[in-house]
């Protein structure tokens, strides 16, 4: 795991974990994960429409912290999340993101409201 025997104050190790989930395609993987017990690396690559180098090199980053784990069974490598608070944090922030959209939309409906500005010449 990437935060063993780490001497890093703890804020900073938890910034490289978003770091590990900064990217699209791994937040995808995580979702997939989420509703299901186990998914073979077969399903994700249909699910994500990603090539099987790209999936592994994103499926390598989510092991490293500690995201997911790996079962391989005969020539299947399955993977599940290692925690189920993964599933929750994705949760949250998707709650989260659903605010910040209603938020902001309620500011760009405010703005279209105002009235028009006519140019000075």
């Amino acid at each position: 795991m990437a935060f063993e025997n780490d001497e890093r104050p703890l804020y900073e190790i938890k910034a490289n974990l978003f770091k590990g989930l900064a990217h699209p395609y791994r937040i995808r993987v995580l979702e997939i994960l989420a509703g299901v017990s186990e998914a073979p690396v077969s399903e994700m690559i249909s699910a994500t429409g990603l090539e099987a180098s790209h999936l592994s090199q994103h499926l390598s980053v989510l092991r490293r912290y500690g995201l997911v784990v790996s079962e391989r069974r005969a020539s299947v490598v399955y993977y599940r999340l290692a925690f189920p608070q993964v599933a929750d944090l994705l949760q949250v922030a998707r709650a989260l993101l659903s605010e910040l959209l209603q938020d902001s939309q309620r500011h760009q409906s405010s703005a279209l409201a105002l009235p028009a500005i006519s140019s000075v010449r």
